[in-house]
């Protein structure tokens, strides 16, 4: 039986905008997925989404109403840590972006999960071979870097750390394939590839905005049409998150020097709540998914 084969279940460790993501691709690939969430609202939102998500498939005839159906049965929600990666085959964690907490929750993942379990960390800039201290057997694992939306995106950035072994990127890899995924490998440097690359661009566009340079509307429009970037570089921000792209700059600028100091544009809307789409406002208003 071939390694991808024996993949049966997986567990989803953080029930967010990319866990609930993760967990729906995963599910409609046929794998049965427990999700865990130590929040109960985040949970009942996340399974909100999910449906929401399968039933605009449907609507535009991309999944069946059996599909949908066949993907609602095989997630279980809500099912705690310890339960939910005990019989597991492919854990991937997709809790907050703190290396503190990511630690924490592999500790408890490596006391839990089977020894033949591939570990897969949804980090967007954090070093996975600081995360694989947590392990008894660091090998195991692997930088899994989805890009939100996460049933629409096709990119999946597979990290190296500096002891993973080979024969669990290639398991990521089988992984990504299965769940209709393209995937990309890089070493474990600060920010990978994507994520350096994107986030420079943000928070150029945001100092644009703090100067006066341009609205942001038309900054992003910019890009969009002059770039033919599929969406600007501050509604793209709005939809991952000011707090979430205030973490990844402060954690660039301490490895890779000034040119990712966050803007005080940007720190300032997040101590104001002004998350983006989550909260309903950024760099733009949000109302019922649309800015």
């Amino acid at each position: 039986m071939s390694e991808l084969a024996s993949i049966g279940r997986v567990a989803v460790i953080g029930a967010g905008t990319m866990g609930n993501g993760i967990a729906q691709v995963c599910a409609q690939a046929g794998y049965t997925v427990a999700v865990c969430d130590v929040s109960e609202a985040v949970v009942a939102k996340a399974k909100a989404a999910v449906a929401g998500s399968l039933e605009r498939m449907v609507a535009k005839a991309k999944l069946t109403g059996e599909q949908r159906d066949a993907t609602l049965a095989r997630l279980a929600w809500g099912v705690p840590l310890e339960a939910a990666v005990g019989d597991a085959d492919v854990v991937i964690e997709a809790v907050p972006e703190r290396m503190d907490l990511k630690l924490d929750t592999f500790r408890r993942i490596d006391a839990a999960a089977p020894a033949h379990a591939l570990l897969g960390s949804n980090t967007s800039s954090l070093s996975i071979t600081e995360i694989a201290s947590a392990l008894r057997d660091p090998t195991r694992l692997v930088g899994m870097h989805f890009f939100n939306p996460v049933p629409v995106m096709e990119l999946l950035e597979i990290v190296r750390g500096l002891r993973t072994s080979d024969a669990h990127i290639e398991r990521a890899q089988a992984l990504a394939k299965r769940i209709g995924k393209t995937s990309i490998v890089v070493r474990d440097v600060a920010g990978f590839a994507t994520s350096r690359l994107g986030v420079i661009l943000g928070v150029e566009a945001m100092r644009m905005v703090e100067s006066g340079v341009a609205s942001a509307e038309d900054i992003d429009r910019a890009m969009e049409l002059g770039y033919r970037h599929p969406m600007g570089p501050l509604k793209l921000t709005d939809l991952v998150g000011l707090d979430v792209r205030l973490a990844i700059l402060d954690h660039l600028h301490r490895e890779l020097g000034e040119q990712f100091r966050p803007p005080a544009l940007l720190r300032q809307m997040v101590r104001a709540g002004k998350l983006g789409k989550k909260s309903g406002e950024g760099f733009y208003v949000w109302t019922d998914e649309k800015k």
